[in-house]
């Protein structure tokens, strides 16, 4: 089957119809919002449960619920997006996160509470491939460098504003506050994105249903299994339900699906195609690696900071503002230096930086650390992040045509955030065992901000500094792939692709099916004709 553009709106859109900076900027919005919320409810954890009278069993799926529904359908949304439009898809979304959020501010038990996270989540996994997807549309290769710093960035200072922010509305409002906050913001969000994103060429895709019931049921069976394996002390769930049979389960599903991917001769739903291009499987390695990293390196530092110095949960949260802040402002020179030179050198020097202050930071990590000292590695952290974000979405995106920039943008944010999965599993277990080895398991039960024993803090330090050295690992694997970016060529697909604003195509031509042949758009619907998989 081919995929033949067709219009939105009723005439071609061009490059002038588009101020491609505002568009942004008003997703961003949306986009730092949604990531925010992702981390925000850790801090609110204690006020949750004793707000609506909860055990921890029961708020940890407040969190769970959230991500799970995040996650899994990613890959379907993206292609929604190319389908019916990244702008209304996108809205769409925002208004399913905002009403949901006040829903789940609300909420009056922990199972509401926590159905009110599942919609949310939903809202969320529509919103966050459009962004990508928009900014591919929208900004030619050459000047797309600076577009994914900011929103690269913003991926990476969200992460981290989730604790802080979390923790001053705790404090000096209510938990229920971390979820009215995103009422106004997303009313403004709405009505700015619906002023300011354009509205693109879609292509008519049929779906692949096959696809979309194998990648989410893998998908679903494998992040579950690995989030929960931990509270199930990765054994069984029930009955003959176990976390492994579940793991396994899904990364079956998940070769079905790409098998089937492959062999598919209507239109799959991810076409294969995109890993044909080395830069893109080189980016989404290196960015599972970044998502992992980025995720496990915080809690074994707000673990210490509250449990071995007392801070509060606030002020533990304030010790990465160095990091966020010199991530953000550094972002739009990473983005401007990307887009006139080869990424791969900012990244690789970005991935070995984070490595290096990360094992810095591991390894001074005691009781008596002076607090300015670790706030050293901890600046080097954002000075490395940001020349990650940018050069990595870049290289994912430079030679994606626009009429797959949906697919792209799913599949690059579903291995992010995969990573990110892996991560919150990973760290867990890795804590337990340093934990475990340095004091016999005594300090697994310490709740955070409670009073250690003095014999026990060195112990507890030592352990959360040892942990940090799994994401500093793991970080090279991003730095290994980086090593293998290819040199950025001039991009031929995006200027010649339908789904391009300002493409050589012509009302007409763009709505006309393959057979009618001879217009201009015709070599663009055959790039994205997915038959060739």
């Amino acid at each position: 089957m081919s995929s033949n553009p067709r219009q939105e709106a009723p005439a071609q859109l061009q490059n002038d119809d588009v101020r491609p900076w505002p568009a942004l900027w008003s997703l961003v919005i949306g986009f730092f919002m949604i990531l925010v919320d992702s981390t925000i409810v850790s801090v609110a954890t204690p006020a949750i449960m004793a707000g609506l009278d909860a055990g921890i069993d029961s708020v940890i799926w407040v969190t769970s619920a959230y991500l799970l529904a995040y996650a899994v359908p990613l890959l379907v949304t993206g292609r929604l997006g190319d389908r019916f439009g990244p702008k209304r898809i996108y809205l769409v979304g925002l208004v399913v996160f905002t009403l949901s959020s006040a829903w789940c501010g609300l909420s009056g038990s922990v199972e509401a509470l926590i159905l009110a996270r599942v919609l949310q989540g939903l809202g969320a996994a529509l919103m966050t491939p459009q962004t990508m997807s928009v900014i591919t549309r929208i900004f030619p290769p050459e000047r797309r460098g600076a577009a994914m710093g900011l929103w690269g960035s913003v991926a990476g200072i969200a992460t981290l504003v989730g604790p802080v922010l979390g923790g001053v509305l705790v404090d000096s409002a209510g938990w229920e506050w971390i979820f009215f906050i995103n009422v106004p913001v997303g009313v403004v969000g709405f009505i700015l994105a619906s002023r300011l994103v354009p509205t693109l060429p879609t292509t008519s895709h049929r779906f692949d249903m096959l696809g979309v019931f194998l990648s989410a049921a893998g998908l679903f069976c494998l992040v579950f299994g690995i989030q929960e394996g931990e509270s199930y002390d990765w054994g069984t769930i029930a009955g003959p339900l176990s976390v492994w049979s579940l793991i396994i389960t899904g990364i079956v599903l998940l070769v079905a699906f790409v098998v089937w991917q492959r062999i598919n001769r209507g239109e799959p739903l991810v076409p294969l195609r995109l890993f044909g291009d080395r830069n893109f499987s080189l980016a989404n390695t290196s960015i599972t690696a970044m998502g992992f990293s980025i995720t496990t390196m915080t809690l074994p530092l707000m673990l210490y900071a509250q449990t071995v110095r007392g801070l509060s949960p606030t002020q533990a949260a304030l010790l990465l503002t160095p990091m966020a802040v010199i991530s953000g402002v550094l972002a739009p020179f990473v983005g401007k230096f990307v887009q006139r030179n080869n990424p791969k050198f900012m990244a690789v020097a970005g991935f070995a930086g984070m490595s290096a202050a990360l094992f810095w930071l591991g390894s001074i990590l005691t009781p008596d650390v002076a607090l300015w000292q670790l706030l050293l590695p901890i600046s080097l952290l954002g000075l490395s992040s940001a020349g990650i974000w940018a050069p990595v979405s870049l290289t994912a995106t430079r030679n994606l045509a626009p009429s797959l920039a949906g697919a792209g943008s799913g599949v690059y944010n579903t291995t992010r955030q995969m990573g990110a999965v892996l991560g919150s599993a990973a760290i867990a277990a890795i804590m337990q065992s340093r934990l475990m080895t340095n004091m016999g398991g005594g300090g697994m039960t310490a709740t955070p901000g409670a009073a250690l024993p003095d014999e026990a803090k060195a112990g507890y330090a030592l352990s959360m500094g040892q942990s940090l050295y799994l994401p500093a690992v793991v970080v090279l694997i991003g730095f290994a792939a980086a090593l293998f970016f290819a040199k950025p060529q001039q991009n031929r697909v995006w200027e010649g692709d339908a789904g391009a604003v300002g493409a050589p195509a012509t009302e007409g031509s763009a709505s006309s099916s393959p057979e009618q042949g001879g217009d201009t758009g015709s070599a663009a619907r055959r790039e994205a004709t997915p038959a060739d998989t």
